[in-house]
């Protein structure tokens, strides 16, 4: 988790990078040119030269740079640098034919089930989550923070095509691809919070600033080309409220 991974640096080595380097050289050499569908992250990025100041965040959403798959990743976290390493060791495996990647760069997945994560955009799912359960939540983050985000629906439906695009598709290229999310700022995930679970919900809500976490959160870019995934056939995000009713649909006590 990224924010785990920032205060931990061998634990996180460990659960990035070391245990996924170990099962790829299983995997490489029980079962070589095996297909494997790796969820990366867009922490991958670093913020796009558009989203104002060098750490990123801030602004309009007018205007603004679509970061894509052709932009050199410059990740400003130890979690985006251990996710880019196995993205680098997977597209190597797969140019020699040990394997057979797809490489997806995922949102951040709102709403998560289960308790709060390690991660520094655990608070992307927990504002919604505690509150809609009748729970307190914390807010670490400023309000006019934007962020790119997908519900679990979208993501695992894009992660289950995946598996199924042709080999040829890729010829030639990276196996990278952004997939399809919407931006977001924090004011309109709290509005999203009210009018689906009314100003209870919203009053369960408190903010509570957390520079290491909004700095983490800031170096994502929230506006990024998902052209490349829409031809191969991936599906665009739904509005926000109708992520919020699935949430209900799917988890909640109140489902």
């Amino acid at each position: 988790m990224s924010g785990q991974s920032e205060a931990n640096l061998e634990l996180g080595l460990k659960v990035n990078l070391d245990s996924t380097r170990q099962i790829l050289d299983i995997l490489r050499n029980v079962n070589p040119g095996v297909r494997i569908v790796y969820p990366s992250s867009l922490a991958v990025y670093g913020p796009s030269s558009s989203d104002g100041d060098d750490d990123g965040g801030g602004g309009g959403k007018e205007g603004r740079e679509l970061t894509t798959e052709r932009i050199a990743p410059s990740p400003r976290s130890s979690y985006g640098a251990q996710k880019l390493i196995c993205e680098t060791l997977l597209n190597d495996f797969s140019r020699r034919g040990l394997l057979d990647a797809r490489i997806l760069r995922l949102p951040t997945v709102t709403v998560r089930p289960g308790k709060p994560t390690g991660a520094a955009s655990s608070f992307a799912s927990g504002i919604f989550r505690e509150p809609l359960n009748g729970e307190k939540a914390i807010l670490p983050v400023s309000k006019e923070l934007e962020i790119w985000i997908a519900s679990p629906r979208t993501v695992v439906r894009n992660l289950i095509l995946a598996k199924d695009i042709p080999t040829e598709r890729y010829a030639g290229r990276s196996r990278t691809v952004n997939l399809p999310g919407i931006t977001v700022t924090v004011d309109e995930m709290l509005k999203a919070l009210e009018k689906v679970g009314g100003q209870k919900a919203l009053d369960l809500v408190e903010q509570r600033i957390d520079e290491g976490t909004e700095t983490i959160v800031k170096s994502w870019p929230t506006r990024l080309d998902t052209s490349l995934a829409k031809s191969l056939g991936f599906v665009d995000d739904h509005p926000l409220e109708q992520t919020l009713q699935e949430y209900l649909e799917d988890y909640s006590k109140r489902s």
